[in-house]
Protein backbone atom coordinates (compact mmCIF):
# COMPACT_ATOMS: atom_id res chain seq x y z
CA UNK A 1 0.00 0.00 0.00
CA UNK A 2 1.39 3.42 -0.96
CA UNK A 3 1.43 6.38 1.41
CA UNK A 4 -1.20 8.05 -0.79
CA UNK A 5 -3.54 5.14 -0.12
CA UNK A 6 -2.71 5.21 3.58
CA UNK A 7 -3.79 8.87 3.72
CA UNK A 8 -7.33 7.81 2.78
CA UNK A 9 -7.73 5.43 5.73
CA UNK A 10 -9.58 7.00 8.65
CA UNK A 11 -7.62 6.36 11.88
CA UNK A 12 -9.09 5.41 15.23
CA UNK A 13 -9.54 8.29 17.71
CA UNK A 14 -6.46 7.32 19.73
CA UNK A 15 -4.29 7.25 16.62
CA UNK A 16 -5.84 10.47 15.28
CA UNK A 17 -4.94 12.24 18.52
CA UNK A 18 -1.39 10.91 18.26
CA UNK A 19 -1.23 12.29 14.72
CA UNK A 20 -2.48 15.68 15.86
CA UNK A 21 0.06 16.06 18.65
CA UNK A 22 2.75 15.45 16.05
CA UNK A 23 1.28 18.20 13.88
CA UNK A 24 4.49 20.20 14.17
CA UNK A 25 6.25 17.47 12.19
CA UNK A 26 3.93 18.02 9.22
CA UNK A 27 4.36 21.79 9.38
CA UNK A 28 8.14 21.40 9.59
CA UNK A 29 8.12 18.97 6.65
CA UNK A 30 6.14 21.46 4.56
CA UNK A 31 8.59 24.20 5.46
CA UNK A 32 11.56 22.00 4.59
CA UNK A 33 10.08 21.04 1.21
CA UNK A 34 9.32 24.70 0.44
CA UNK A 35 12.79 25.89 1.43
CA UNK A 36 14.50 23.09 -0.49
CA UNK A 37 12.42 23.75 -3.60
CA UNK A 38 11.33 20.14 -3.97
CA UNK A 39 8.04 20.99 -5.68
CA UNK A 40 9.84 23.23 -8.18
CA UNK A 41 12.33 20.47 -9.01
CA UNK A 42 9.63 17.83 -9.52
CA UNK A 43 8.17 17.97 -13.01
CA UNK A 44 5.03 16.24 -14.31
CA UNK A 45 6.58 12.79 -14.80
CA UNK A 46 7.26 10.33 -11.93
CA UNK A 47 10.77 11.04 -10.65
CA UNK A 48 13.28 8.94 -8.73
CA UNK A 49 14.34 10.25 -5.35
CA UNK A 50 17.97 10.13 -6.43
CA UNK A 51 17.28 12.54 -9.28
CA UNK A 52 15.26 14.86 -7.04
CA UNK A 53 17.99 14.79 -4.40
CA UNK A 54 20.59 15.78 -6.99
CA UNK A 55 18.38 18.66 -8.14
CA UNK A 56 17.80 20.08 -4.65
CA UNK A 57 21.21 19.09 -3.22
CA UNK A 58 20.12 16.73 -0.45
CA UNK A 59 20.83 13.17 0.64
CA UNK A 60 18.50 10.74 -1.21
CA UNK A 61 17.67 8.65 1.86
CA UNK A 62 16.62 11.59 4.01
CA UNK A 63 14.74 13.22 1.14
CA UNK A 64 12.75 10.00 0.72
CA UNK A 65 11.83 10.16 4.40
CA UNK A 66 10.64 13.75 4.00
CA UNK A 67 8.58 12.95 0.90
CA UNK A 68 7.07 9.85 2.49
CA UNK A 69 5.96 11.89 5.51
CA UNK A 70 4.33 14.49 3.27
CA UNK A 71 2.72 11.87 1.02
CA UNK A 72 0.79 10.59 4.03
CA UNK A 73 -1.01 13.94 3.96
CA UNK A 74 -1.60 13.97 0.22
CA UNK A 75 1.35 16.28 -0.47
CA UNK A 76 3.29 14.48 -3.22
CA UNK A 77 2.46 10.85 -3.99
CA UNK A 78 4.71 7.80 -3.82
CA UNK A 79 4.30 5.31 -6.66
CA UNK A 80 4.67 1.50 -6.37
CA UNK A 81 8.11 1.69 -8.01
CA UNK A 82 9.36 4.20 -5.39
CA UNK A 83 9.19 7.27 -7.61
CA UNK A 84 7.26 10.38 -6.59
CA UNK A 85 4.74 12.50 -8.44
CA UNK A 86 2.89 15.72 -7.83
CA UNK A 87 -0.56 16.03 -6.28
CA UNK A 88 -2.90 19.00 -6.42
CA UNK A 89 -1.54 20.16 -3.06
CA UNK A 90 2.16 19.70 -3.78
CA UNK A 91 1.82 21.81 -6.94
CA UNK A 92 0.74 24.69 -4.70
CA UNK A 93 4.27 24.67 -3.24
CA UNK A 94 5.72 25.55 -6.64
CA UNK A 95 6.91 29.13 -7.04
CA UNK A 96 5.48 29.34 -10.55
CA UNK A 97 1.99 28.03 -9.79
CA UNK A 98 -0.60 30.82 -10.30
CA UNK A 99 -2.22 29.81 -7.00
CA UNK A 100 1.06 29.18 -5.17
CA UNK A 101 0.93 28.96 -1.39
CA UNK A 102 4.68 28.59 -0.93
CA UNK A 103 5.04 32.00 0.72
CA UNK A 104 2.11 31.24 3.04
CA UNK A 105 3.68 27.91 4.00
CA UNK A 106 6.93 29.65 4.89
CA UNK A 107 5.27 32.50 6.77
CA UNK A 108 3.22 30.21 9.00
CA UNK A 109 6.37 28.27 9.95
CA UNK A 110 8.83 31.13 10.44
CA UNK A 111 11.36 30.72 13.31
CA UNK A 112 9.45 32.99 15.70
CA UNK A 113 6.38 30.74 15.45
CA UNK A 114 8.24 27.78 16.95
CA UNK A 115 9.11 29.89 19.98
CA UNK A 116 5.58 31.26 20.36
CA UNK A 117 3.34 28.20 19.96
CA UNK A 118 4.50 26.48 23.21
CA UNK A 119 3.30 29.57 25.10
CA UNK A 120 -0.28 29.38 23.80
CA UNK A 121 -1.58 28.37 27.22
CA UNK A 122 -0.14 31.59 28.64
CA UNK A 123 -1.76 33.64 25.88
CA UNK A 124 -5.10 31.93 26.52
CA UNK A 125 -4.76 32.48 30.24
CA UNK A 126 -3.98 36.18 29.97
CA UNK A 127 -5.55 37.16 26.64
CA UNK A 128 -2.31 38.89 25.65
CA UNK A 129 0.27 38.21 22.96
CA UNK A 130 3.48 36.43 23.94
CA UNK A 131 5.80 37.79 21.24
CA UNK A 132 6.36 41.03 23.11
CA UNK A 133 7.61 39.11 26.14
CA UNK A 134 9.76 36.86 23.95
CA UNK A 135 11.49 39.63 22.02
CA UNK A 136 10.97 42.74 24.11
CA UNK A 137 9.11 44.72 21.45
CA UNK A 138 5.86 44.88 19.51
CA UNK A 139 5.54 42.25 16.78
CA UNK A 140 5.86 44.39 13.64
CA UNK A 141 8.67 46.37 15.23
CA UNK A 142 10.44 43.09 15.98
CA UNK A 143 9.96 41.86 12.40
CA UNK A 144 11.27 44.99 10.74
CA UNK A 145 14.13 45.70 13.16
CA UNK A 146 15.34 42.26 14.24
CA UNK A 147 14.03 39.77 11.67
CA UNK A 148 14.12 41.41 8.23
CA UNK A 149 14.18 38.04 6.44
CA UNK A 150 11.00 37.05 8.26
CA UNK A 151 9.51 40.44 7.43
CA UNK A 152 10.23 39.78 3.77
CA UNK A 153 8.53 36.38 4.01
CA UNK A 154 5.54 38.07 5.64
CA UNK A 155 5.33 40.63 2.85
CA UNK A 156 5.56 37.94 0.17
CA UNK A 157 2.85 35.92 1.90
CA UNK A 158 0.57 38.93 2.15
CA UNK A 159 1.28 39.74 -1.49
CA UNK A 160 0.33 36.21 -2.50
CA UNK A 161 -2.91 36.45 -0.56
CA UNK A 162 -3.63 39.90 -1.96
CA UNK A 163 -2.97 38.94 -5.57
CA UNK A 164 -5.28 35.95 -5.27
CA UNK A 165 -8.13 37.99 -3.80
CA UNK A 166 -7.64 41.37 -5.54
CA UNK A 167 -9.57 40.41 -8.64
CA UNK A 168 -12.48 39.15 -6.53
CA UNK A 169 -12.52 42.41 -4.57
CA UNK A 170 -12.38 44.52 -7.74
CA UNK A 171 -15.18 42.54 -9.31
CA UNK A 172 -17.26 42.82 -6.14
CA UNK A 173 -16.87 46.54 -5.45
CA UNK A 174 -19.07 48.96 -7.36
CA UNK A 175 -17.21 52.27 -7.46
CA UNK A 176 -19.25 53.80 -10.26
CA UNK A 177 -19.31 57.57 -9.83
CA UNK A 178 -16.43 57.60 -7.34
CA UNK A 179 -13.42 59.75 -8.03
CA UNK A 180 -10.93 58.29 -5.58
CA UNK A 181 -10.22 55.19 -3.51
CA UNK A 182 -7.63 54.58 -0.78
CA UNK A 183 -6.41 51.15 0.29
CA UNK A 184 -5.34 51.36 3.91
CA UNK A 185 -2.62 48.90 4.86
CA UNK A 186 -2.95 47.50 1.35
CA UNK A 187 0.43 45.81 1.02
CA UNK A 188 1.88 46.03 -2.47
CA UNK A 189 -1.30 47.61 -3.83
CA UNK A 190 -2.86 44.80 -5.84
CA UNK A 191 -6.39 45.77 -4.84
CA UNK A 192 -5.81 49.40 -5.84
CA UNK A 193 -4.25 48.33 -9.13
CA UNK A 194 -7.16 46.02 -9.93
CA UNK A 195 -9.66 48.78 -9.16
CA UNK A 196 -7.79 51.33 -11.30
CA UNK A 197 -7.79 48.85 -14.17
CA UNK A 198 -11.55 48.34 -13.77
CA UNK A 199 -12.35 52.07 -13.56
CA UNK A 200 -10.26 54.13 -16.06
CA UNK A 201 -11.08 57.50 -14.48
CA UNK A 202 -10.56 56.44 -10.85
CA UNK A 203 -7.60 57.71 -8.80
CA UNK A 204 -6.14 55.50 -6.09
CA UNK A 205 -3.90 55.83 -3.03
CA UNK A 206 -1.98 53.09 -1.25
CA UNK A 207 -0.99 53.62 2.41
CA UNK A 208 1.33 51.14 4.09
CA UNK A 209 4.62 50.96 5.98
CA UNK A 210 7.65 52.40 4.13
CA UNK A 211 9.30 48.98 3.79
CA UNK A 212 6.15 47.65 2.14
CA UNK A 213 5.53 50.57 -0.18
CA UNK A 214 9.11 50.27 -1.49
CA UNK A 215 8.06 46.96 -3.08
CA UNK A 216 4.78 48.16 -4.56
CA UNK A 217 3.16 46.55 -7.60
CA UNK A 218 5.13 47.64 -10.71
CA UNK A 219 1.91 48.96 -12.27
CA UNK A 220 1.77 51.66 -9.58
CA UNK A 221 5.41 52.68 -9.63
CA UNK A 222 6.70 55.72 -11.55
CA UNK A 223 6.57 54.77 -15.19
CA UNK A 224 4.07 51.99 -14.54
CA UNK A 225 0.85 51.58 -16.49
CA UNK A 226 -1.27 53.05 -13.67
CA UNK A 227 1.24 55.44 -12.11
CA UNK A 228 -0.44 58.60 -13.38
CA UNK A 229 -3.56 57.78 -11.34
CA UNK A 230 -1.80 56.29 -8.30
CA UNK A 231 -0.38 57.90 -5.17
CA UNK A 232 1.92 56.00 -2.81
CA UNK A 233 1.95 57.11 0.84
CA UNK A 234 4.40 55.48 3.27
CA UNK A 235 3.04 55.49 6.81
CA UNK A 236 1.43 53.59 9.66
CA UNK A 237 -2.38 53.68 9.61
CA UNK A 238 -2.38 53.15 13.37
CA UNK A 239 -0.65 56.53 13.73
CA UNK A 240 -2.33 58.58 11.01
CA UNK A 241 -4.16 58.33 7.67
CA UNK A 242 -3.05 61.41 5.69
CA UNK A 243 -5.27 60.48 2.74
CA UNK A 244 -8.51 62.03 1.54
CA UNK A 245 -10.69 59.75 -0.62
CA UNK A 246 -14.29 59.00 -1.51
CA UNK A 247 -13.89 55.34 -0.58
CA UNK A 248 -11.55 53.64 1.89
CA UNK A 249 -10.82 49.92 1.62
CA UNK A 250 -9.55 48.18 4.76
CA UNK A 251 -8.81 44.53 4.00
CA UNK A 252 -7.57 41.92 6.49
CA UNK A 253 -5.81 44.33 8.84
CA UNK A 254 -8.40 44.78 11.62
CA UNK A 255 -7.19 41.62 13.31
CA UNK A 256 -4.64 43.22 15.60
CA UNK A 257 -5.18 44.10 19.24
CA UNK A 258 -8.28 46.16 20.00
CA UNK A 259 -6.30 49.36 20.52
CA UNK A 260 -4.63 49.17 17.09
CA UNK A 261 -7.95 48.39 15.44
CA UNK A 262 -9.65 51.30 17.19
CA UNK A 263 -6.88 53.73 16.25
CA UNK A 264 -6.95 52.64 12.60
CA UNK A 265 -10.71 53.08 12.33
CA UNK A 266 -10.59 56.43 14.10
CA UNK A 267 -7.86 57.67 11.75
CA UNK A 268 -9.80 56.57 8.67
CA UNK A 269 -12.99 58.24 9.91
CA UNK A 270 -11.14 61.48 10.65
CA UNK A 271 -9.47 61.42 7.23
CA UNK A 272 -12.65 60.69 5.28
CA UNK A 273 -15.08 62.87 7.15
CA UNK A 274 -18.88 62.71 6.98
CA UNK A 275 -20.23 60.82 4.00
CA UNK A 276 -17.06 58.87 3.27
CA UNK A 277 -17.56 55.22 2.37
CA UNK A 278 -15.50 52.65 4.28
CA UNK A 279 -15.42 49.05 3.03
CA UNK A 280 -13.98 46.60 5.55
CA UNK A 281 -13.12 43.16 4.17
CA UNK A 282 -12.26 40.30 6.51
CA UNK A 283 -12.26 36.55 7.02
CA UNK A 284 -14.84 35.46 9.57
CA UNK A 285 -14.40 32.49 11.89
CA UNK A 286 -18.16 31.96 12.17
CA UNK A 287 -18.82 31.91 8.43
CA UNK A 288 -15.99 30.05 6.71
CA UNK A 289 -15.68 26.88 4.61
CA UNK A 290 -12.36 26.15 6.31
CA UNK A 291 -12.73 26.43 10.06
CA UNK A 292 -9.53 24.47 10.74
CA UNK A 293 -7.46 27.06 8.90
CA UNK A 294 -9.30 30.17 10.11
CA UNK A 295 -9.31 29.08 13.76
CA UNK A 296 -5.60 28.21 13.56
CA UNK A 297 -4.85 31.67 12.16
CA UNK A 298 -7.01 33.10 14.92
CA UNK A 299 -4.73 31.50 17.52
CA UNK A 300 -1.60 32.67 15.70
CA UNK A 301 -2.93 36.23 15.81
CA UNK A 302 -3.41 35.87 19.56
CA UNK A 303 0.23 34.84 19.91
CA UNK A 304 1.85 37.52 17.79
CA UNK A 305 -0.23 40.68 18.22
CA UNK A 306 -2.94 39.75 20.71
CA UNK A 307 -5.42 39.98 17.85
CA UNK A 308 -8.22 37.79 16.59
CA UNK A 309 -10.08 36.72 13.50
CA UNK A 310 -13.55 38.23 13.69
CA UNK A 311 -16.99 36.79 14.02
CA UNK A 312 -19.82 38.70 12.36
CA UNK A 313 -20.85 39.99 15.76
CA UNK A 314 -17.38 41.07 16.86
CA UNK A 315 -16.61 42.96 13.66
CA UNK A 316 -20.02 44.61 13.70
CA UNK A 317 -19.31 45.74 17.25
CA UNK A 318 -15.89 47.17 16.34
CA UNK A 319 -17.25 49.11 13.37
CA UNK A 320 -20.34 50.55 15.03
CA UNK A 321 -18.34 51.23 18.19
CA UNK A 322 -15.95 53.34 16.13
CA UNK A 323 -18.89 55.37 14.84
CA UNK A 324 -19.47 53.82 11.41
CA UNK A 325 -22.90 53.00 10.04
CA UNK A 326 -23.02 49.55 8.42
CA UNK A 327 -25.09 49.70 5.25
CA UNK A 328 -24.57 46.18 3.94
CA UNK A 329 -22.74 42.90 4.64
CA UNK A 330 -22.08 40.52 1.76
CA UNK A 331 -19.63 37.75 0.82
CA UNK A 332 -16.89 38.78 -1.61
CA UNK A 333 -15.98 35.14 -2.25
CA UNK A 334 -16.26 31.96 -0.14
CA UNK A 335 -13.53 33.23 2.21
CA UNK A 336 -14.07 36.97 2.57
CA UNK A 337 -16.97 39.18 3.66
CA UNK A 338 -17.36 42.90 3.00
CA UNK A 339 -18.88 45.29 5.53
CA UNK A 340 -19.93 48.34 3.51
CA UNK A 341 -20.05 51.34 5.86
CA UNK A 342 -20.53 55.08 5.88
CA UNK A 343 -19.10 57.83 8.09
CA UNK A 344 -22.24 59.55 9.43
CA UNK A 345 -22.78 63.30 9.44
Amino acid sequence: MTTAQTAQTAPQPSMRLRELVFGAACAAALRAAARLGVADALENAPTAVEDLAAAVKTEPRTLRRLLRALSCHGIFAEQPDGTFTHTDMSRLLREDDPNSLRAIALWCTEPWTWAAWPLLDEAVRTGHNVVEDLYGKEFFQYLNEDAPESADVFNRAMTTSSVQSARDVAQFLDLSGCGSVADIGGGQGHVVASLLEKYPTLHGTLLDLPRVVENVDPRLRPGGALADRARLVPGDCRVAVPVRADVYVIKNILEWDDDSTSRTLRNVIEAGGPGARVVVIENLVDDSPSMRFSTAMDLLLLLNVGGAKHTTESLTGRLTGAGLVIDDVRPVNPYLHAFDCTVPA
